[in-house]
C-alpha cells in the first residue's frame, strides 16, 4: 500500500467518522430511515490476510447499529476505493464473508469509489453454475465522479461540501467549486475543529494554484461583503495555524539536531575511551554503522 493510499484512508475514515450520520442521510435514504442512529459505535479495524497474493487488506469504517423497531445488531461496512481494482467486487464479497463469520449479523456492505475516472462499477458479485444460480451478493455503492457538484451546494451537509472536490467538475470550475465549499462552511457555522477536518480534506484534494488564488479572490469580491468577510475569516485562520505548525515543526528539527550533535559527541568520547561500537552504539542511540564511521575517523 503506497503513501498516497493510505493518507486517502485516513482522510476518508475521520471525514466518515465524524460525519456518519450525514453521510449515510445524503447519499443513502433508505438505509437513513431504517437506521436508529441512537446506537452507534464504531468497531476497531479490521486485518485479512489474502493467502493466495501474500496482500493484507484492511476493514477501516465498519460500524455496529440498530434498526428501528427490530432486534439484534446489525454492522454497516463502508469501504472507500480511491483506484481501479479488478474484481473488486469479489474484495467486497470476501471482506462481507469474513465480517460475517466473525460477527454473525445482518451486513449492509458500501461502496465509495473515489478515483477521476468515470467508470460504471458494477455492485454486485455473482456465482454459478449452468443448472444453479449459487450466489448474488449486493452492496451500495457511490461513484463520486459521477455526481454534479452544483447539485451539491445548496445542502447544509457537511459530507456533501468536503467531497464536492471528488464530483465531477471541468477544470475551469476549480475556483468556482472552492467558492462554493466556503460558502457552505460559513452557512453550515461548524465548530473550529469540524471546519478544519473539513477543510483539510477538500485542499487535499483541490487545492488552487496561485492563479487559481487570484481568481478566486477577484470572485470573492463579487458575493455579499459580510459573506465574503467570513470566508476570509476562515481561511486567515486556516494560514495562522498552518504558520503556527510551521513553528513548532521547526523548533522540533532544532532540538532533534541538537540531540543528535550531542549523541556524537558523545560517541566519540566514548570511543575514545575504549568502548566497544556495539555499546557505544546502544548508549547514544545511533545506528552502528555511524559509530562505525566516527571510529574510523577517530583512528
Amino acid at each position: 500500500m503506497n503513501n498516497n493510499q493510505v493518507n486517502h484512508d485516513r482522510l476518508f475514515k475521520e471525514l466518515l467518522q465524524t460525519f456518519f450520520f450525514e453521510f449515510i442521510q445524503l447519499f443513502f435514504p433508505e438505509a437513513y430511515r431504517a437506521i436508529d442512529f441512537k446506537h452507534l459505535k464504531f468497531l476497531q479495524q479490521e486485518i485479512y490476510t489474502d493467502v493466495t497474493a501474500g496482500e493484507k487488506h484492511v476493514v477501516d469504517i465498519l460500524v455496529e447499529t440498530r434498526l428501528k423497531q427490530e432486534p439484534g445488531l446489525i454492522l454497516v461496512h463502508v469501504e472507500p476505493q480511491a483506484y481501479v481494482q479488478k474484481d473488486f467486487n469479489e474484495r467486497m464479497f470476501i471482506y462481507f464473508s469474513r465480517l460475517y463469520e466473525k460477527y454473525r449479523r445482518r451486513i449492509l456492505p458500501v461502496a465509495v469509489f473515489s478515483y477521476d475516472q468515470v467508470r460504471d462499477e458494477p455492485d454486485s458479485f455473482d456465482l454459478q453454475l449452468p443448472f444453479l444460480e449459487i450466489l448474488h451478493f449486493k452492496y451500495c455503492k457511490l461513484e463520486l465522479k459521477k455526481l454534479n457538484w452544483r447539485d451539491y451546494i445548496t445542502s447544509d451537509n457537511p459530507v456533501a461540501a468536503a467531497l464536492l472536490s471528488k464530483m465531477g467538475f471541468s477544470k475551469e470550475e476549480r475556483v468556482k467549486v472552492k467558492l462554493e465549499f466556503m460558502r457552505m462552511l460559513v452557512r453550515m457555522k461548524l465548530d473550529p475543529a469540524r471546519t478544519e477536518l473539513l477543510g483539510g480534506f477538500f485542499e487535499s484534494y483541490l487545492k488552487l494554484n496561485r492563479e487559481e488564488e487570484a481568481e478566486f479572490h477577484r470572485e470573492l469580491a463579487k458575493i455579499d461583503i459580510k459573506e465574503a468577510e467570513a470566508i476570509m475569516q476562515i481561511t486567515t485562520s486556516w494560514h495562522e495555524k498552518g504558520r503556527a505548525e510551521g513553528i513548532k515543526e521547526g523548533i522540533k528539527e532544532g532540538i532533534k539536531e541538537g540531540e543528535i550533535k550531542k549523541a556524537l559527541e558523545t560517541a566519540r568520547a566514548a570511543l575514545k575511551k575504549g568502548l566497544t561500537e556495539d555499546d557505544v552504539a546502544e548508549i547514544t542511540g545511533l545506528d552502528r554503522e555511524t559509530v562505525r564511521r566516527l571510529k574510523g575517523e577517530l583512528n
